[in-house]
């Protein structure tokens, strides 16, 4: 596979714009909501393997 050349009239290198305040409030809130929702998710993964194991063992 050889090497693709960029074309004489386009540049490919990208600089992203700085975040307003505003933005950056909105991700961080949208974050700690993602966060508070997969530690939730993970709590119940692990207290239903607990239950099982638990089940299990007396069974046994």
């Amino acid at each position: 596979m050889g090497l693709i050349r960029e074309p004489k009239n386009v540049d490919f290198s990208m600089r992203s714009n700085p975040w307003k305040e505003e933005d950056v409030a909105d991700f961080r809130i949208l974050m700690n909501e993602l966060k508070a929702k997969n530690a939730r998710r993970l709590m119940n993964k692990r207290v239903t393997k607990s239950v099982k194991k638990s089940k299990t063992v007396k069974a046994g």
